[in-house]
């Protein structure tokens, strides 16, 4: 399988190249990190800004306001923006690499006339709704409970991890709308508007000291009907399509930052035996980028697999590894946070081992879907 980029790609990186040189110099400099009104004008000024130059949602169809470009052109523009460290894209990643997908994939012509073209010009934020406290690894048990009244779902429950829930307009949220059915088929996604009565938004603090998660409770809130995507209890398959993009190319911009964490931490190690340990690491990521690409060209032939699956294990492991070495290389200087990336991102990378999917259940998937290994005895 070819891996390298085409002419065309080049020169698509070059144009992208120039224009990130005359966009970033305008840019105000980024709010503090609790200024959350302030964080979302200034992800969505850039978002709007991608929008207007012809860079928002490359592979999204061009009737709902992508561009209909190659994943490979998507892999460049990300490859690039990381490199140039334009600003990421902050409080609507979900709507814009989870749910805005799933709703190409399972959405009706409505829903995505509705949404799409909003969540690409930055005038729509979204937040996701679907681990609970008891229900995390194992969110098929969640219990947030729906029931239908005429045009409405009558929801109540409480949702956890919620990332930027006290900014979004919208939320994907999973509920159940059977409990007699097994756990796997009586569940639903809904599209919840998230200043409907009966919704309640707590923040929670992190180690960081941010707080871009939230808990969600709702009670009675009445959700309108023509929000469900995907048919009634047919939820746990349309969650599926959104976790194929939540662990497929929305770790790229993740991979190449961890790449240039490498390069930053090079000058810092003089003990030859972390450099040993920071070759290794460099060469796993060399080799996930290699993986990468190789994702993308298979999504480009039309063809899907283990890749993204493997890609998310291999990857959260190794940056916890690079973590853990950053940490050794730091010594005494590692006990201070504030302004320090390599702790910040050793803190932040602590959960990429369980947020998408456990390694754990990773392994199991991988395992029994993709080698054929007995399964696991429930």
């Amino acid at each position: 399988m070819d891996l390298r980029f085409t002419d065309d790609d080049e020169r698509f990186r070059a144009r992208l190249h120039d224009w990130l040189q005359r966009e970033l110099p305008q840019l105000p400099a980024p709010p503090p990190r609790d200024d959350w009104p302030a964080r979302r004008a200034f992800d969505t000024d850039w978002q709007r800004r991608l929008f207007d130059g012809g860079y928002a949602g490359l592979n999204w169809p061009r009737e709902y306001g992508g561009q209909g470009a190659s994943p490979t052109q998507q892999l460049v523009f990300l490859e690039e923006t990381t490199r140039a460290r334009a600003p990421v894209v902050g409080v609507n990643f979900v709507g814009l690499l989870h749910a805005g997908p799933t709703l190409i994939a399972e959405g009706t012509p409505e829903q995505k006339r509705t949404h799409l073209p909003r969540i690409l010009r930055g005038d729509e934020v979204w937040c996701q709704g679907f681990s609970e406290p008891s229900a995390g690894s194992d969110l098929a048990s969640l219990r947030t409970r729906a029931v239908r009244d005429g045009d409405h779902y009558v929801v109540t429950g409480q949702k956890i991890w919620c990332s930027y829930g006290q900014v979004a307009d919208f939320g994907e949220l999973l509920v159940r709308t059977d409990p007699d059915a097994p756990k796997h088929r009586g569940i639903s996604w809904l599209i919840l508007p998230m200043d409907l009565p009966g919704i309640e938004v707590r923040p929670l603090r992190t180690a960081l000291g941010s707080s871009e998660f939230s808990e969600v409770f709702l009670d009675e809130v009445r959700v309108p009907v023509d929000g469900l995507v995907g048919d009634e209890n047919d939820g746990w398959r349309v969650t599926n399509v959104t976790f194929s993009f939540e662990r497929g190319t929305s770790l790229v911009s993740e991979l190449v930052e961890a790449i240039r964490l490498v390069q930053d931490l090079a000058p810092l190690v003089p003990d030859p035996g972390h450099r040993r340990e920071l070759g290794h690491a460099a060469a796993e990521l060399d080799a996930l980028w290699a993986l990468t690409k190789r994702n993308v060209a298979e999504a480009e032939r039309g063809r899907s697999g283990a890749g993204a699956m493997v890609m998310k294990l291999a990857y959260s492991e190794a940056r916890q590894r690079l973590g853990d070495l950053s940490m050794r290389v730091l010594g005494r200087r590692g006990l201070r946070v504030d302004g320090n990336e390599f702790v910040e991102e050793r803190l932040r990378t602590l959960a990429l081992t369980i947020a998408a999917g456990t390694s754990q259940i990773q392994r199991n998937i991988v395992a029994e879907r993709v080698l054929g290994l007995p399964r696991e005895p429930r």
